[in-house]
């Protein structure tokens, strides 16, 4: 009891709570929205018994972790837990942030993002968590049947509602997220305010190259998540295997928010020579056996240098972890004193390690694409003329180096922010 009782005293002053109890916790904005939360948030996907949820709850809130993510498709029964524990233990209602997700799958009864089935999804998840509110709804890849006005009409009815305070994306592509936005400022409703993306060592090019530039562009944050920090104990040799190319295709129990696709990118990655699609596991091998060498450097485990090698990006408003077990979460907690051990000079190291730093295709002026098709019509004009040395090539050659031009190359425009 008087454990509890000082828990709830200082649940109210998070600054002075994460600057004594927590080294290294940081509170920031999500997104460019008021709402300040923890570089750390607590992952209810996995199925955890009474006992071991309540232990590991309160472990994050004694440790200034007020952020919770759930998810009703994937852990339903990880709302009505949270729910009981939070009011078993009286916790205030104003000291915690709750985001959970509505699921969008072909496999579900329930599926698709309509408004019957995004309103039913909130009031069933508001009965289970025992709340009036939910902090952040995210909605679990887009609805390709469902029209994005509904979609933002809907979200803006909810907040109007007080059922739910903010809204963002899961899982959802840079250009998707701009026409949600463009969207709402056509008929003036709420934006969304974060994306919550998958990010590790092995997969960057969404959170490096675009997140940051939708977040100055329209405010929206980004929440991670890995496979590395889910909270399965993995060893380097299960590592190994999850990011092998032979099993990016299989389903894992454990992972069923991307059974389609698990760790497989959402886009073709570009400018690296090392690609996800063209590594074999041996290379993989290679590359967490020299980052766990590094890591017995640094005197942490591989799953302390892959969470605060995230959190070392200064784009990442929290990352969310996932836990089984009291000492396995504070075994990932204590990644936050790794961030400072992580200098430019090891920073550097880890990039040569990984071979993998994503790169923007080329950029193509507008200046430049006119000319050449101002040369394309000379050409035309100049059928018969002896080609010299300052003399256009036919137009034979030309055709196939408009085929090669970074502009026109297929696949390009699905991440380009206008």
């Amino acid at each position: 009891m008087t454990a509890s009782r000082h828990m709830s005293g200082y649940l109210g002053n998070h600054t002075s709570m994460a600057s004594s109890i927590t080294p290294g916790l940081r509170y920031k904005n999500l997104g460019k929205s008021g709402l300040r939360v923890p570089n750390i948030g607590l992952g209810m996907w996995t199925m955890l018994s009474e006992e071991s949820a309540e232990d590991v709850i309160m472990t994050a809130l004694e440790n200034g972790i007020n952020l919770f993510d759930l998810s009703e498709a994937h852990c339903a029964k990880g709302e009505a837990e949270l729910g009981r524990i939070l009011k078993k233990r009286n916790v205030r209602r104003t000291s915690i942030i709750i985001t959970t997700k509505i699921y969008w799958s072909t496999k579900s009864d329930e599926r698709g993002l309509s408004r019957k089935h995004i309103i039913e999804t909130i009031k069933a998840s508001l009965s289970r968590l025992q709340m009036d509110y939910i902090d952040v709804v995210l909605l679990h890849k887009l609805d390709p049947v469902c029209p994005m006005e509904e979609l933002v009409r809907t979200m803006n009815f909810v907040i109007n509602q007080g059922w739910v305070m903010y809204w963002g994306t899961a899982r959802w592509t840079p250009t998707e997220i701009m026409d949600a936005y463009t969207n709402c400022r056509q008929f003036n409703c709420i934006t969304p305010i974060v994306e919550q993306t998958e990010y590790h060592m092995f997969c960057r090019e969404k959170p490096e190259l675009y997140m940051p530039e939708l977040y100055h562009k329209i405010g929206v944050g980004m929440m991670v998540w890995s496979a590395l920090t889910t909270g399965k104990g993995l060893g380097r040799e299960e590592i190994t295997g999850l990011f092998a190319k032979s099993r990016f295709n299989r389903k894992y129990s454990t992972f069923s928010w991307c059974e389609e696709d698990l760790a497989v990118p959402d886009m073709p990655s570009s400018g690296s020579k090392d690609q996800v699609d063209g590594e074999e596991p041996r290379t993989y091998g290679d590359k967490l056996r020299d980052l766990a060498n590094l890591a017995m450097t640094l005197n942490c485990s591989m799953s302390q240098l892959a969470v605060a090698w995230c959190l070392k990006n200064d784009t990442v408003n929290c990352l969310l972890l996932g836990a089984t077990s009291v000492e396995q979460f504070k075994e990932n907690i204590h990644a936050l004193q790794i961030v400072p051990q992580l200098t430019p000079n090891i920073m550097v190291e880890i990039e040569r390690l990984l071979a993998n730093k994503p790169q923007r295709p080329p950029m193509v002026s507008t200046l430049a694409m006119r000319n050449q098709q101002n040369s394309n019509t000379v050409r035309v004009d100049m059928t018969g003329v002896t080609s010299g040395p300052g003399t256009p090539k036919p137009e034979g050659e030309n055709g196939e180096g408009e085929a090669s031009t970074p502009g026109k190359e297929p696949g390009r425009g699905f991440c380009e922010i206008q």
